[in-house]
């Protein structure tokens, strides 16, 4: 590993902080370096707020070392006024010689004007270093601007003989633990990474969720619900109105008469492809990710379209020996594998 790979490996590590708190915006890490010392490290802050380059800048005491170090970041840095000044037009400011990048933006608003603003003013510019791990880092930002819909998460837990529920009963709705508390922990860190949450009907009417990340410091995702007849019981908690929440209902089916503030709804051909038709609802919301933690309908539906880029499977060492059966997985590879305590979690990739 070379220097730059070195210090662009730390702002791919520093890009990590702005998980679930940046969005529309990419996450971006920045780190600058003088007579082979780091003086300064940013990260992107929330949509508004200072860009990566801006932070790490501010982050350096002495400013009279720019005019003889090298900047690192892991994304081209933009080159258009949006709700910051262009980040180009900073470093050219502040006479910083050298740029190293990880990876081209390709965001039509930048792809390559930054770079092209930096090389007109003199700047050295050295592109593609670990490209493809900054790629990665970026993974969310990408799917929208390349594939045209938000990156997609499948999540469950199922028994060592493959269930994911138990037989449906009777009475008030009440989640069946099927992962022990560090898995159910780390699942509520993810969900304050992602910008969504998505779940279909039988999962609210049998488990009552509330889709938050309570149990881990975080934002909370918008709620999805998948519910053509709106046959929530207005008793539960997706109704509480207590964070933004989405219901995808019929075409066919008349809105609600009670006023919401941060509930809305959106009508879909139940007849047609529900999961192509939530991904291009979700694009057009400007949605960038969203973490699909069941039940088995909704779940096999996006496996059957191909409309998914990553799979977290929990097993536990539990038997049911009847009960919902997990859905079936097609197009994968398995990334990887880990232990939490008796959970054994697989992560895959959508592979064609």
């Amino acid at each position: 590993m070379n220097i730059h790979e070195i210090y662009i490996k730390r702002a791919i590590q520093l890009a990590k902080n702005g998980l679930g708190n940046t969005y529309p915006n990419p996450i971006v890490g920045c780190v600058i370096v003088a007579n082979n010392k780091i003086i300064g490290e940013g990260f992107t802050s929330p949509a508004g707020l200072n860009h990566a380059e801006v932070n790490a800048i501010e982050n350096v005491k002495d400013k009279s070392l720019l005019k003889i170090a090298t900047l690192y970041v892991t994304l081209e840095p933009c080159s258009h006024f949006g709700k910051t000044p262009p980040c180009a037009d900073l470093i050219i400011k502040n006479n910083i010689p050298t740029v190293v990048i990880g990876t081209m933006d390709t965001n039509t608003e930048v792809c390559g004007k930054g770079v092209q603003r930096l090389t007109s003013a003199g700047v050295n510019v050295i592109l593609g270093t670990l490209e493809e791990q900054c790629i990665t880092s970026n993974m969310r930002f990408f799917s929208v601007q390349e594939k045209r819909r938000p990156y997609i998460i499948l999540k469950w837990a199922q028994t060592s003989d493959f269930y994911i529920s138990p037989e449906e009963t009777k009475g008030e709705p009440m989640p069946f633990w099927i992962t022990n508390t560090i898995s159910r922990q780390l699942v509520h860190k993810w969900r304050t990474e992602e910008h969504a949450i998505l779940v279909g009907t039988q999962t609210v009417v049998s488990d009552n969720p509330q889709l938050s990340a309570r149990d881990w410091k975080g934002n909370n995702p918008i709620r999805l619900v998948l519910d053509a007849s709106l046959r929530t019981p207005k008793n539960l908690h997706l109704w509480d109105d207590s964070t933004p929440t989405i219901f995808f209902i019929s075409d066919k089916e008349p809105l609600p008469s009670e006023k919401f503030v941060q509930t809305s709804f959106v009508a879909i051909d139940f007849t047609l492809n529900i999961a192509e038709q939530i991904i291009a609802e979700l694009y057009r919301l400007k949605i960038q990710s969203v973490i699909i933690e069941g039940g088995k309908k909704t779940l096999q539906s996006f496996i059957d379209s191909q409309l998914w880029d990553e799979a977290r499977i929990f097993t536990s060492t539990q038997n049911l020996g009847s009960g919902t059966k997990a859905p079936v997985m097609r197009n994968f590879k398995l990334t990887s594998q880990y232990q939490i305590a008796n959970d054994t979690v697989n992560l895959y990739h959508f592979c064609e």
